[in-house]
């Protein structure tokens, strides 16, 4: 009698025309995920990796996560649909696309940025010729050295009070990472807020061959905020691979470590709670 009294009810609900289950709601907020993908397979690796884990938070914690490799997308008009752009690898390199981004932030957008995202080397194939973006968004100015290989490190949360790292606990071992040294000194710029930065105890960090690509000293920050903006860049996302035996196989997952996890989700769902959600009647 139950089911004769569903199938009934369920018949006159189609009759009517309206719908037997509520529609899913609508996203807390939007991401779109910007990458390149090309050539370094430590960060194709790590983008697949990234495009699949996001998906699945943003089902568990309810926003919408999109990913494009088409950086043509980074325009105003494209950007309207979301509240939070993502970097995953490299960064935008025509002057329509970067102005489009720094209007995007000026006006309330938030933005998180992975490793290679940070990175400006002249000469190079990303070579420092984006001043507002390097030196004064990012603060960290042009790429100076790095470790290697990938390994994890103990890193040293220096504000506890932040959204981004109030579930953490003082220290924490880190997913395997090539680290970088900036050329400009974050702590002298009184617009960036260290969030986490590599702590005295992971020396000697790096396994070489080469000597100084082995830290043994010195001060790294490697999560910070900008108190202009709404962002976060995170040197994460270098994933350690096999190159030498020829397999290309990936040896460690940047989204393994469920304390980093916690750390780079409170960092996105408080960028999409802060930012400013746009609808229609708004535009």
């Amino acid at each position: 009698m139950r089911f004769l009294k569903l199938l009934f009810i369920c018949t006159i609900f189609c009759c009517l025309g309206l719908p037997i289950f509520s529609q899913q709601r609508s996203p807390k907020f939007r991401v779109i995920a910007f990458y390149t993908g090309r050539e370094d397979l430590a960060h194709i690796s790590f983008l697949h990796e990234a495009n699949n884990w996001f998906p699945k938070m943003g089902a568990k914690y309810g926003f919408q996560y999109d990913s494009t490799n088409d950086w043509k997308n980074l325009n105003s008009k494209f950007l309207y649909a979301y509240q939070v752009v993502i970097f995953l690898d490299t960064r935008p390199d025509s002057p329509a696309q970067r102005e489009a981004f720094r209007e995007f932030m000026d006006h309330g957008g938030a933005w998180m940025g992975f490793h290679f995202s940070g990175f400006a080397l002249t000469p190079s194939a990303f070579p420092q010729n984006w001043d507002w973006y390097h030196n004064q968004f990012l603060g960290a100015g042009q790429y100076k050295s790095n470790t290697w290989r990938p390994t994890s490190a103990i890193l040293r949360v220096e504000d506890p009070k932040h959204p981004s790292t109030r579930h953490l606990p003082p220290t924490f071992k880190s997913a395997p990472s090539e680290w970088y040294r900036w050329e400009n000194n974050l702590r002298n710029n009184p617009d960036i807020k260290v969030l986490l930065s590599i702590d005295s105890s992971s020396f000697p960090l790096g396994t070489g061959p080469k000597p100084y690509e082995i830290w043994h000293s010195g001060d790294y920050p490697v999560v910070w905020t900008n108190i202009h903006y709404r962002m976060v860049y995170m040197n994460m996302g270098h994933n350690d691979m096999d190159y030498e035996h020829s397999t290309n196989k990936t040896l460690s997952h940047t989204f393994d470590n469920e304390i980093q996890n916690r750390m780079i989700l409170d960092a996105l769902l408080w960028l999409g709670k802060s930012g400013k959600l746009k609808t229609e009647a708004s535009h």
